[in-house]
Formats: C-alpha cells, sequence, structure tokens
C-alpha cells in the first residue's frame, strides 16, 4: 500500500495543479487539506513503531480508532453475555502493555468470571516473601551426566516458529529479543537461516521429519551436514520433533511456489519444487532407535543437549520410551511437551480442534511417567500452549515443567494483531508473510525491544507471583498451589485432579497403579507398535 499512497500523493499533486492552472486557481485552496493528509501519510510510512501504519498509510490508522472503540463496543455488544470481557482481548492486551512498556495495571477489579467452570487460581501466603530478595531472572540448567555443554536456560522462551512461516524481519526480532533478554529462541524445523544467526541470540535448532538444514538429497538425515549447523557457536540445544500440538500426526507440504532459491538453499532442498514433511521420522522406527538418534546427536554436537519434542497421543508409545531409556540408558536432556491446543499457520481444522492431547494433561503424564520410571533426575521438561502470562508459567511448574516455550506471545509483542491472515501470505503487519512490501513494514530495530521487554516483564511478574505464594525459589511449586473451579459449587487443587506418581512404581508390572497398568503392558522399548492383546488381556 506503500507504493500506492505515494501514487495517490503523485496524482492528487498533478491534478490540483492542472485544474488551478487551467481552470480556476481557486482550486489550489484544497492543498489546506491535501498536503496535511499527504505529509500524515510519508509521516506514517518513516515511522517505525507502527507496522500497520507503515504498510497502511494513513489506512491504517482506522485500526487504532477502532483499538479505542472496541472496549465500548466489547461492553456493549459481549459483555452481558460472557459475565466479563473476552479472555482473548485480557491477554492480548497484557503482551501488548508489556511489550511496549506501557503501565501494566488494570482498574475496577478482576475481569473475569471467578465463579464460572474452569476458573483458575493461586492463593497466597500470609507469610508472602520479599520478591526484590529472590532470584530476579531464574534459570535451568539443562545436561544429563552425558552432556558435554549444559545450556543455563530461561524460565520463558521463544517457541518453534520456521522462518517461511514467519517473515525474515519477524525471525530476526524474535531473536534480537532472546539476545537482549538472555533467553531462548527454537528455530522451529524450517532449518537456521541468516536471519536466526543476525543478531546474535541463543538457538534451539529444531529438526523435524524433513530433517532440514541435515537433509540428504534422498531426504533421509545427513550427519555431515547436521554437525556442521549445529556447530554453530549460537545452537545452545538441539530439539528433534516429533510432533506438533497444532496438527499431531499430520505432515506438511512446501508447495512449489513458495519453494524459492532463499528458502530451499536454508533447507537443503532443490528449488521450485514440492517438498514434503512426513508424519513420521525416516531415521528410526523404535523407541531403541529414537534414543539412539538423539545420541548421536549429541555426539555430533560436540555434547550440546539433545531432547525431543512431542505433543502426547497414545500414552503407551511415551511409557515405551521411559522403556527404552531404562534399558539403554541413554537419557535426552530435555523433552518438549506440546498441548493439542497448540498455534499454528495452517492446519486442517480437525487436527487443530481435536487431535492431541491438552498441554495440562499431557505435561502432567509425561512428568507422572518419568518420576514413575525413576528418570526425571535426568530429564527437564519444557512445555508449550497457550502460555501468555506468568501465571501461565505458574500452573505449568506446579504440573511438572522445568521451562516454557511461547509463540503466539512472542507474536503479538512483534506487532500481530490475530488478522487470521497467517496462511495466505497477507499479513498486514508483516509478520507471517513474506510478501517483501509488507515485510518492511515491520522495522526490526524497534519490536525486538519490545519482544525483550514482554519476557522480561512477564518473568518479572513471576517472581512476584512467587513471592506472593510465600515460595523462595520455583522448585517448591507444587500441584497443591493451584485450584480449578469444576462446577459452581465445587473446587479442586491440582493435585486431586492430576494426582502424583510415586517415584519409581512404573518400574516393575506389581507396582504400577492400576489406571496405568493397561498401558504400561502395551508399552515395549523394541517398538511403538502397542501390544494391544496385553491391554484387553
Amino acid at each position: 500500500m506503500r507504493n500506492e499512497f505515494i501514487a495517490f500523493a503523485i496524482f492528487s499533486l498533478v491534478i490540483v495543479a492542472g485544474v488551478s492552472y487551467f481552470i480556476t486557481p481557486a482550486f489550489w485552496w484544497s492543498l489546506v487539506i491535501l498536503l496535511p493528509l499527504i505529509s500524515m501519510g510519508f509521516y506514517d510510512m518513516f515511522q517505525s513503531k507502527h507496522a500497520i501504519k507503515r504498510n497502511f498509510p494513513i489506512l491504517g490508522r482506522a485500526r487504532y480508532v477502532m483499538e479505542d472503540l472496541r472496549p465500548k463496543l466489547y461492553q456493549y455488544f459481549i459483555e452481558s453475555e460472557t459475565n466479563g470481557a473476552p479472555i482473548s482481548r485480557i491477554f492480548r492486551s497484557i503482551v501488548y502493555q508489556r511489550a511496549k512498556h506501557e503501565l501494566a495495571t488494570t482498574p475496577f477489579g478482576t475481569q473475569m468470571d471467578l465463579y464460572a467452570e474452569g476458573y483458575e487460581w493461586m492463593n497466597h501466603s500470609i507469610a508472602a516473601r520479599d520478591p526484590k530478595k529472590l532470584v530476579q531472572d531464574p534459570r535451568v540448567t539443562i545436561g544429563s551426566p552425558d552432556c558435554l555443554q549444559p545450556y543455563s536456560a530461561a524460565i520463558f522462551n521463544v517457541s518453534a516458529m520456521s522462518f517461511g512461516s514467519l517473515s525474515s524481519a519477524a525471525i530476526e526480532a524474535l531473536n534480537g529479543g532472546a539476545k537482549i533478554g538472555h533467553f531462548a529462541h527454537n528455530t522451529g524445523e524450517g532449518g537456521i537461516s541468516p536471519y536466526h544467526l543476525k543478531q546474535g541470540g541463543d538457538l534451539i535448532y529444531q529438526v523435524g521429519t524433513g530433517y532440514f538444514g541435515c537433509r540428504a538429497k534422498d531426504g533421509n538425515f545427513s550427519p555431515e551436514k547436521f554437525k556442521k549447523r549445529a556447530a554453530e557457536p549460537s545452537v545452545k540445544m538441539i530439539e528433534l520433533k516429533l510432533s506438533q500440538g497444532a496438527k499431531p500426526g499430520h505432515g506438511g507440504i512446501l508447495p512449489a511456489k513458495k519453494n524459492t532459491p532463499e528458502i530451499a538453499e536454508i533447507r537443503g532442498i532443490d528449488p521450485g519444487t514440492d517438498v514434503n514433511s512426513p508424519p513420521f521420522h525416516k531415521a528410526f522406527n523404535t523407541p531403541i532407535g529414537l534414543l539412539k538418534l538423539l545420541q548421536q546427536m549429541r555426539e555430533l554436537s560436540d555434547g550440546k543437549p539433545v531432547g525431543f519434542k512431542l505433543c502426547i497421543g497414545h500414552k503407551s508409545e511415551f511409557l515405551a520410551i521411559c522403556k527404552a531409556m531404562n534399558e539403554s540408558k541413554i537419557y535426552p536432556d530435555f523433552i518438549a511437551v506440546d498441548g493439542g491446543e497448540g498455534g499454528t499457520g495452517a492446519a486442517p481444522l480437525e487436527f487443530s480442534n481435536s487431535v492431541g492431547t491438552p498441554y495440562r494433561e499431557g505435561l502432567a503424564f509425561a512428568y507422572d511417567a518419568l518420576v514413575g520410571f525413576g528418570l526425571k533426575k535426568h530429564i527437564k521438561i519444557i512445555t508449550s500452549g497457550k502460555i501468555i502470562t506468568s501465571f501461565d508459567m505458574f500452573k505449568a511448574m506446579a504440573l511438572g515443567a522445568d521451562t516454557c516455550y511461547s509463540a503466539r506471545a512472542m507474536m503479538l509483542a512483534l506487532g500481530c494483531i490475530q488478522a487470521l491472515e497467517c496462511n495466505k501470505n497477507n499479513c498486514p503487519t508483516g509478520v507471517a508473510t513474506q510478501d517483501p512490501e509488507l515485510v518492511a513494514g515491520l522495522v526490526v530495530s524497534d519490536k525486538k525491544e519490545r519482544v525483550a521487554n514482554y519476557q522480561n516483564e512477564t518473568v518479572h511478574s513471576f517472581v512476584e507471583l512467587l513471592a506472593a505464594a510465600g515460595l523462595d525459589d520455583m522448585s517448591q511449586i507444587k500441584r497443591h498451589h493451584v485450584y480449578r473451579r469444576i462446577t459452581n459449587k465445587e473446587i479442586l487443587r491440582y493435585d486431586e485432579i492430576y494426582p502424583y506418581l510415586k517415584e519409581n512404581c512404573l518400574l516393575t508390572e506389581e507396582s504400577v497403579p492400576s489406571n496405568w497398568k493397561p498401558y504400561w503392558l502395551m508399552a515395549s522399548a523394541e517398538s511403538f507398535e502397542p501390544k494391544v492383546a496385553e491391554f484387553y488381556g
């Protein structure tokens, strides 16, 4: 729209000059209106704070007018039906305020219905701590005994989003924010691009089923190419993606028209061709095979932390991996548990809405399984699934997470307005598009500061929650600290909804709890295929 505005400005001035010279000099008075509009448009084009106004001079201002009207419209049309402000608006406001370093307090009390089914909260302590005396930037060391380069991770990091799904400017701004705030940026399965490296932020190199960046000509995993990419100094950890929450069990395709020479070079594929990412891995087909690949990746990366990401599916399969760990003594340094509510730019409706375990249930199950097999002491858990606020992080840690990922909140911090054009290449803010004209609207120097601000203030708020609960350290957060309203008359703690397992209780059949036994019996370290006869036996 910027080119169109320039054309409009030139055309308008030519028309005014022509009419004034050849027809009536009185028409020069129209410049009183036209020149301020043109000046306003050029100001919009060259300011760096608002991508919408940069990409849509003058017209983009309508968005901010509607933003002012929105609370009134919500109040009139929606709040009477929802008993309060819509949660999406509340969360979006939190992200924007923190990203812009604006006043992040709210007037007029609670904006949520405390008596609605599903409402969750934590209780405070009379013996609250002074938050200034707690660790202000809590860190988690990720690295099992076999890891030679442990990584000190922040508790709030950028989740996987590939270059290709996000623009070059968005990737660079996310990584720049990670550099400023000393947190990690997951590359997504699209490989490591120059935009991941330019700002120098810490990277988690994700390898998916397409093996982009470490892909052999036949589409299989290339140890040689992987070793080269993993050697990048910015790469601090390696994550093997088994599945993602938005579309678990579903492969993807990069159509030929989107497979540009730049993307092809980054991903290690031929440009202008259709490229499939299958829903399964070719490099292994058994739980033992998965662990051997992780071990190989750790060796090829000179001992950097390695782990895998998944959305919990068949419980027996995860238990099979746990059995394989105990048999092989090969332990991943971390496991990233994504939720079925995970985000994506494009997914079939049935997969995004109806496939995959939600993150709370998946996280609690994964943590309990690792404890039950005596494995948790070796492995850290990262989790993701609409984690936006510090209370979301508190709840995740109550369920067993050591640290957290966020994707959509980091996109909001970049300036995403949820236009829902991610899959159409028309993102008006330049976040999720490859259109050069739209990408130019996103100014990296401004947006990376906003990403860092949002992450920093959310972590600061988390420390304040710890102090309010009377806790000195995040390791003290337990499931009994979080409550959920089941009905308007019934309230349960997380430890009642997700009861803990006893350590080592899954090591022998005799000690396996009855509700876990069917899945335990189906699980085998030699195969992902469940022993169904054991389930029905």
